[in-house]
Protein backbone atom coordinates (compact mmCIF):
# COMPACT_ATOMS: atom_id res chain seq x y z
CA UNK A 1 0.00 0.00 0.00
CA UNK A 2 1.10 3.46 -0.91
CA UNK A 3 -1.08 6.08 -0.74
CA UNK A 4 -3.35 7.90 1.60
CA UNK A 5 -6.35 6.78 -0.27
CA UNK A 6 -5.81 3.15 0.34
CA UNK A 7 -5.13 3.53 4.07
CA UNK A 8 -8.30 6.48 4.46
CA UNK A 9 -10.74 3.11 2.43
CA UNK A 10 -8.65 0.16 5.26
CA UNK A 11 -9.74 2.66 8.32
CA UNK A 12 -13.09 2.96 6.28
CA UNK A 13 -13.60 -0.76 6.59
CA UNK A 14 -12.51 -1.06 10.08
CA UNK A 15 -14.91 1.51 11.38
CA UNK A 16 -18.13 0.20 9.39
CA UNK A 17 -16.51 -3.49 11.64
CA UNK A 18 -17.44 -1.76 14.38
CA UNK A 19 -20.24 0.18 13.98
CA UNK A 20 -21.97 -2.86 12.24
CA UNK A 21 -21.74 -3.92 15.91
CA UNK A 22 -24.66 -1.52 17.25
CA UNK A 23 -26.58 -3.29 14.56
CA UNK A 24 -28.18 -0.03 13.99
CA UNK A 25 -30.13 -0.51 10.73
CA UNK A 26 -28.44 3.14 8.94
CA UNK A 27 -25.48 3.86 8.67
CA UNK A 28 -23.47 7.16 7.37
CA UNK A 29 -19.74 8.47 8.01
CA UNK A 30 -17.14 10.27 6.09
CA UNK A 31 -14.22 8.53 7.05
CA UNK A 32 -11.87 11.43 5.29
CA UNK A 33 -13.04 13.69 7.44
CA UNK A 34 -12.10 11.43 10.50
CA UNK A 35 -9.01 10.82 9.16
CA UNK A 36 -8.06 14.29 8.48
CA UNK A 37 -9.38 15.49 12.02
CA UNK A 38 -7.17 12.72 13.81
CA UNK A 39 -4.44 13.52 11.75
CA UNK A 40 -3.91 17.25 13.01
CA UNK A 41 -3.81 15.14 16.03
CA UNK A 42 -0.76 12.79 14.81
CA UNK A 43 0.86 16.04 13.98
CA UNK A 44 1.49 17.31 17.16
CA UNK A 45 1.91 13.37 18.92
CA UNK A 46 4.95 11.61 20.15
CA UNK A 47 6.16 7.91 20.94
CA UNK A 48 3.56 5.52 21.57
CA UNK A 49 0.88 8.03 21.30
CA UNK A 50 1.97 8.64 17.56
CA UNK A 51 2.53 4.84 17.01
CA UNK A 52 -1.13 3.85 18.02
CA UNK A 53 -2.45 6.70 15.91
CA UNK A 54 -0.51 5.48 13.04
CA UNK A 55 -1.34 1.80 13.10
CA UNK A 56 -5.55 1.98 13.69
CA UNK A 57 -5.54 4.93 10.65
CA UNK A 58 -2.87 2.69 8.64
CA UNK A 59 -0.56 5.23 8.23
CA UNK A 60 2.18 3.21 8.70
CA UNK A 61 1.48 1.35 6.10
CA UNK A 62 1.78 4.27 3.58
CA UNK A 63 4.99 4.07 1.32
CA UNK A 64 7.65 6.96 1.88
CA UNK A 65 6.99 8.28 -1.88
CA UNK A 66 8.18 12.02 -1.43
CA UNK A 67 11.59 13.71 -1.01
CA UNK A 68 9.99 16.47 0.71
CA UNK A 69 10.95 16.85 4.52
CA UNK A 70 8.44 17.98 6.85
CA UNK A 71 8.49 21.32 8.07
CA UNK A 72 9.08 20.64 11.82
CA UNK A 73 10.99 18.05 13.61
CA UNK A 74 7.50 16.38 15.68
CA UNK A 75 6.35 15.73 11.53
CA UNK A 76 9.78 13.98 10.65
CA UNK A 77 8.52 10.64 11.33
CA UNK A 78 5.28 11.22 9.04
CA UNK A 79 5.80 13.68 7.31
CA UNK A 80 4.97 12.21 3.99
CA UNK A 81 1.62 11.25 5.66
CA UNK A 82 1.02 15.20 6.07
CA UNK A 83 2.24 15.86 2.71
CA UNK A 84 -0.36 13.47 0.93
CA UNK A 85 -2.91 15.37 2.96
CA UNK A 86 -1.79 18.75 2.03
CA UNK A 87 -1.79 17.71 -1.84
CA UNK A 88 -5.08 15.81 -0.96
CA UNK A 89 -7.09 18.99 0.49
CA UNK A 90 -5.83 20.96 -2.39
CA UNK A 91 -7.03 18.96 -4.91
CA UNK A 92 -10.73 18.46 -3.30
CA UNK A 93 -11.20 22.46 -2.06
CA UNK A 94 -10.15 23.45 -6.06
CA UNK A 95 -12.55 25.61 -7.40
CA UNK A 96 -14.99 24.51 -10.15
CA UNK A 97 -18.09 25.09 -12.02
CA UNK A 98 -19.19 21.58 -12.14
CA UNK A 99 -19.52 21.23 -8.44
CA UNK A 100 -18.68 22.68 -5.01
CA UNK A 101 -16.58 20.84 -2.38
CA UNK A 102 -15.33 22.02 0.80
CA UNK A 103 -13.66 20.08 3.46
CA UNK A 104 -13.51 22.31 6.71
CA UNK A 105 -11.01 21.70 9.96
CA UNK A 106 -10.31 23.45 12.44
CA UNK A 107 -8.97 22.65 16.18
CA UNK A 108 -10.52 23.79 19.43
CA UNK A 109 -7.98 23.81 21.77
CA UNK A 110 -8.01 24.43 25.40
CA UNK A 111 -7.21 28.48 26.06
CA UNK A 112 -4.89 27.62 29.36
CA UNK A 113 -2.59 25.75 26.82
CA UNK A 114 0.08 27.49 24.63
CA UNK A 115 0.31 26.00 21.20
CA UNK A 116 3.66 25.86 19.80
CA UNK A 117 4.51 28.67 16.82
CA UNK A 118 5.71 25.28 15.14
CA UNK A 119 2.66 23.26 15.19
CA UNK A 120 0.73 25.79 14.14
CA UNK A 121 3.00 26.71 11.28
CA UNK A 122 2.40 22.57 10.22
CA UNK A 123 -1.54 23.29 10.68
CA UNK A 124 -1.47 25.51 8.63
CA UNK A 125 0.70 24.30 6.27
CA UNK A 126 -0.52 20.72 5.72
CA UNK A 127 -4.13 20.78 6.62
CA UNK A 128 -5.17 24.60 5.39
CA UNK A 129 -6.55 25.13 8.91
CA UNK A 130 -5.86 26.64 12.40
CA UNK A 131 -6.03 26.34 16.19
CA UNK A 132 -8.58 28.51 17.89
CA UNK A 133 -8.90 28.51 21.54
CA UNK A 134 -12.04 28.04 23.89
CA UNK A 135 -12.70 28.16 27.90
CA UNK A 136 -13.87 24.74 28.02
CA UNK A 137 -13.11 24.50 31.67
CA UNK A 138 -15.19 27.82 32.98
CA UNK A 139 -17.42 27.88 29.77
CA UNK A 140 -18.45 24.54 27.91
CA UNK A 141 -21.82 25.76 26.78
CA UNK A 142 -20.49 28.88 25.35
CA UNK A 143 -17.75 27.03 23.58
CA UNK A 144 -19.74 24.43 22.39
CA UNK A 145 -22.04 27.29 20.43
CA UNK A 146 -18.95 28.65 18.91
CA UNK A 147 -18.01 25.33 17.45
CA UNK A 148 -21.39 24.49 16.29
CA UNK A 149 -21.42 28.51 15.19
CA UNK A 150 -18.06 27.62 12.85
CA UNK A 151 -19.59 24.41 11.57
CA UNK A 152 -22.84 26.01 10.39
CA UNK A 153 -21.13 28.94 8.60
CA UNK A 154 -18.53 26.02 7.23
CA UNK A 155 -22.10 24.37 5.91
CA UNK A 156 -23.46 25.34 2.45
CA UNK A 157 -26.93 24.18 1.67
CA UNK A 158 -26.93 23.67 -2.09
CA UNK A 159 -28.76 20.52 -3.69
CA UNK A 160 -27.28 18.32 -6.43
CA UNK A 161 -28.06 15.17 -8.88
CA UNK A 162 -31.06 15.53 -10.96
CA UNK A 163 -33.41 12.53 -10.87
CA UNK A 164 -37.56 12.30 -12.55
CA UNK A 165 -40.13 10.35 -13.01
CA UNK A 166 -40.92 10.17 -9.40
CA UNK A 167 -43.50 7.15 -8.58
CA UNK A 168 -44.67 5.55 -5.22
CA UNK A 169 -43.06 1.86 -4.37
CA UNK A 170 -42.53 -0.44 -1.48
CA UNK A 171 -39.12 -1.45 -0.21
CA UNK A 172 -39.97 -5.16 -0.05
CA UNK A 173 -38.12 -6.08 2.86
CA UNK A 174 -40.40 -3.92 5.32
CA UNK A 175 -42.76 -3.05 2.83
CA UNK A 176 -42.72 0.46 3.46
CA UNK A 177 -43.87 2.68 0.52
CA UNK A 178 -40.90 5.02 -0.41
CA UNK A 179 -40.58 7.53 -3.39
CA UNK A 180 -38.58 5.78 -6.12
CA UNK A 181 -36.79 8.14 -8.42
CA UNK A 182 -35.58 6.77 -11.96
CA UNK A 183 -33.30 7.25 -14.47
CA UNK A 184 -32.84 5.25 -17.97
CA UNK A 185 -29.64 5.69 -19.42
CA UNK A 186 -25.69 4.31 -19.46
CA UNK A 187 -24.02 3.86 -16.19
CA UNK A 188 -20.34 2.19 -15.30
CA UNK A 189 -21.99 -1.23 -14.11
CA UNK A 190 -20.83 -4.44 -12.84
CA UNK A 191 -22.06 -7.73 -11.84
CA UNK A 192 -20.54 -9.39 -8.60
CA UNK A 193 -21.34 -12.96 -9.30
CA UNK A 194 -19.15 -13.97 -6.19
CA UNK A 195 -21.26 -12.05 -3.49
CA UNK A 196 -24.13 -12.12 -5.25
CA UNK A 197 -24.54 -8.65 -5.75
CA UNK A 198 -24.41 -5.64 -8.53
CA UNK A 199 -22.43 -2.24 -8.44
CA UNK A 200 -23.19 1.17 -10.27
CA UNK A 201 -21.46 4.03 -10.39
CA UNK A 202 -23.61 7.60 -10.41
CA UNK A 203 -21.15 10.35 -11.86
CA UNK A 204 -21.62 14.11 -11.15
CA UNK A 205 -21.16 16.55 -13.46
CA UNK A 206 -18.29 16.76 -14.28
CA UNK A 207 -17.37 13.42 -13.26
CA UNK A 208 -14.44 14.60 -10.50
CA UNK A 209 -16.92 12.88 -8.23
CA UNK A 210 -19.31 9.57 -8.24
CA UNK A 211 -21.89 7.95 -6.03
CA UNK A 212 -20.96 4.20 -6.18
CA UNK A 213 -23.98 1.67 -5.04
CA UNK A 214 -23.59 -1.80 -4.02
CA UNK A 215 -26.57 -3.31 -4.41
CA UNK A 216 -27.27 -7.46 -2.98
CA UNK A 217 -29.52 -9.18 -5.69
CA UNK A 218 -31.70 -10.89 -2.88
CA UNK A 219 -33.62 -8.90 -0.79
CA UNK A 220 -32.01 -9.80 2.38
CA UNK A 221 -28.85 -10.36 1.16
CA UNK A 222 -26.81 -7.61 2.45
CA UNK A 223 -25.76 -9.52 5.61
CA UNK A 224 -24.27 -11.77 3.76
CA UNK A 225 -22.83 -9.15 1.16
CA UNK A 226 -21.37 -7.28 4.05
CA UNK A 227 -19.46 -10.00 5.85
CA UNK A 228 -17.46 -10.61 2.53
CA UNK A 229 -16.75 -7.32 2.16
CA UNK A 230 -13.08 -6.11 2.38
CA UNK A 231 -10.80 -2.99 1.48
CA UNK A 232 -9.30 -4.63 -0.68
CA UNK A 233 -12.70 -6.39 -2.67
CA UNK A 234 -14.15 -2.85 -2.80
CA UNK A 235 -11.42 -1.49 -4.26
CA UNK A 236 -11.32 -3.73 -7.07
CA UNK A 237 -15.25 -4.03 -7.18
CA UNK A 238 -15.32 -0.39 -8.20
CA UNK A 239 -12.68 -0.09 -10.43
CA UNK A 240 -12.92 0.95 -13.51
CA UNK A 241 -11.03 -1.90 -14.68
CA UNK A 242 -14.24 -4.38 -13.30
CA UNK A 243 -16.61 -2.20 -14.38
CA UNK A 244 -18.04 -1.83 -17.90
CA UNK A 245 -20.70 0.47 -19.83
CA UNK A 246 -24.60 -0.35 -20.10
CA UNK A 247 -27.97 0.96 -20.43
CA UNK A 248 -29.24 0.28 -16.90
CA UNK A 249 -33.00 1.04 -16.00
CA UNK A 250 -32.12 2.64 -12.06
CA UNK A 251 -34.53 3.13 -9.47
CA UNK A 252 -33.14 4.90 -6.59
CA UNK A 253 -35.26 5.71 -3.13
CA UNK A 254 -35.27 9.45 -2.00
CA UNK A 255 -33.81 9.15 1.40
CA UNK A 256 -32.04 10.83 4.10
CA UNK A 257 -29.45 9.94 6.83
CA UNK A 258 -28.34 11.73 9.53
CA UNK A 259 -25.92 9.83 11.90
CA UNK A 260 -23.97 11.17 15.00
CA UNK A 261 -21.15 9.05 16.52
CA UNK A 262 -18.98 9.46 19.50
CA UNK A 263 -16.08 7.79 18.64
CA UNK A 264 -13.75 8.19 21.90
CA UNK A 265 -14.76 4.29 22.69
CA UNK A 266 -14.79 3.04 18.77
CA UNK A 267 -10.76 4.16 18.59
CA UNK A 268 -10.14 3.10 22.01
CA UNK A 269 -11.14 -0.74 21.06
CA UNK A 270 -9.50 0.01 17.54
CA UNK A 271 -6.16 0.53 19.54
CA UNK A 272 -6.02 4.07 19.77
CA UNK A 273 -5.92 4.06 23.69
CA UNK A 274 -2.96 6.59 24.88
CA UNK A 275 -4.51 9.75 23.30
CA UNK A 276 -7.60 9.70 25.73
CA UNK A 277 -5.31 8.79 28.92
CA UNK A 278 -2.74 10.35 31.27
CA UNK A 279 -0.32 8.65 29.01
CA UNK A 280 -1.41 10.85 25.97
CA UNK A 281 1.53 12.57 24.57
CA UNK A 282 0.64 15.57 22.43
CA UNK A 283 3.92 17.50 23.55
CA UNK A 284 4.46 18.45 19.71
CA UNK A 285 1.67 21.04 19.86
CA UNK A 286 2.24 22.16 23.04
CA UNK A 287 5.88 21.58 24.17
CA UNK A 288 5.20 19.94 27.66
CA UNK A 289 2.65 16.66 27.95
CA UNK A 290 -0.64 17.03 30.12
CA UNK A 291 -2.72 17.58 27.10
CA UNK A 292 -5.05 14.57 26.09
CA UNK A 293 -8.20 14.14 23.71
CA UNK A 294 -11.53 13.88 25.74
CA UNK A 295 -13.92 13.67 22.74
CA UNK A 296 -14.16 12.75 19.29
CA UNK A 297 -17.23 13.77 17.96
CA UNK A 298 -18.69 12.74 14.15
CA UNK A 299 -22.04 13.61 12.40
CA UNK A 300 -22.75 13.09 9.04
CA UNK A 301 -25.90 13.91 6.37
CA UNK A 302 -27.24 12.88 3.09
CA UNK A 303 -30.11 13.27 1.69
CA UNK A 304 -31.13 12.39 -2.03
CA UNK A 305 -34.33 13.78 -3.33
CA UNK A 306 -35.52 13.91 -7.30
CA UNK A 307 -34.20 17.94 -6.66
CA UNK A 308 -30.36 16.01 -6.08
CA UNK A 309 -27.84 14.75 -2.94
CA UNK A 310 -26.69 16.60 -0.51
CA UNK A 311 -24.24 15.44 1.61
CA UNK A 312 -21.85 17.42 4.43
CA UNK A 313 -18.73 18.78 2.58
CA UNK A 314 -19.39 17.17 -0.74
CA UNK A 315 -21.97 19.26 -3.16
CA UNK A 316 -22.57 18.50 -6.47
CA UNK A 317 -24.73 18.91 -9.80
CA UNK A 318 -25.14 15.77 -12.15
CA UNK A 319 -26.37 16.95 -15.89
CA UNK A 320 -29.51 15.39 -17.31
CA UNK A 321 -29.49 13.10 -20.23
CA UNK A 322 -32.67 12.27 -22.48
CA UNK A 323 -33.75 8.58 -21.67
CA UNK A 324 -32.99 6.07 -24.24
CA UNK A 325 -35.70 3.67 -25.24
CA UNK A 326 -34.67 0.67 -23.44
CA UNK A 327 -32.14 -0.46 -20.74
CA UNK A 328 -29.79 -3.59 -20.86
CA UNK A 329 -29.31 -4.08 -17.10
CA UNK A 330 -31.95 -3.44 -13.88
CA UNK A 331 -30.81 -1.75 -10.84
CA UNK A 332 -33.94 -1.37 -8.51
CA UNK A 333 -32.78 -0.19 -5.07
CA UNK A 334 -36.00 -1.60 -3.35
CA UNK A 335 -33.97 -3.27 -0.58
CA UNK A 336 -31.03 -2.49 1.43
CA UNK A 337 -28.00 -1.33 -0.16
CA UNK A 338 -24.34 -0.08 0.60
CA UNK A 339 -23.26 3.39 -0.72
CA UNK A 340 -20.25 5.99 -0.90
CA UNK A 341 -19.18 8.99 -2.20
CA UNK A 342 -15.74 8.97 -4.08
CA UNK A 343 -13.43 11.59 -5.59
CA UNK A 344 -11.92 10.09 -8.64
CA UNK A 345 -9.11 11.35 -9.47
CA UNK A 346 -7.42 10.72 -6.25
CA UNK A 347 -9.84 7.72 -5.68
CA UNK A 348 -10.53 8.84 -1.81
CA UNK A 349 -13.64 7.84 -0.07
CA UNK A 350 -15.33 10.99 1.64
CA UNK A 351 -18.20 9.56 2.41
CA UNK A 352 -19.85 5.90 3.24
CA UNK A 353 -23.70 4.56 4.13
CA UNK A 354 -25.97 1.81 4.60
CA UNK A 355 -29.28 2.64 3.27
CA UNK A 356 -31.70 -0.35 5.61
CA UNK A 357 -34.80 1.61 6.66
CA UNK A 358 -36.37 4.29 4.88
Amino acid sequence: MNSLSEANTKFMFDLFQQFRKSQKNNTFYSPISITTALGMVLLGAKDNTAQQINKVLHFDQVTENTTEKAATHHVDRSGNVHHQFQKLLTELNKSTDAYELKIANKLFGEKTYQFLQEYLDAIKKFYQTSVESVDFAKSPEESRKKINSWVESQTNGRRATHYRNTFEKPTRNTYKSVQMMRQNKSFNFALLEDVQAKVLEIPYKGKDLSMIVLLPNEITGLQKLEEKLTPEKLMEWTSLQNMREARVDLHLPRFKVEESYDLKDTLRNMGMVDIFSGDADLSGMTGSRGLIVSKVLHKAFVEVTEEGAEATAAIAVVTEVSSPPSANEEFHCNHPFLFFIRQNKTNSILFFGRFSSP
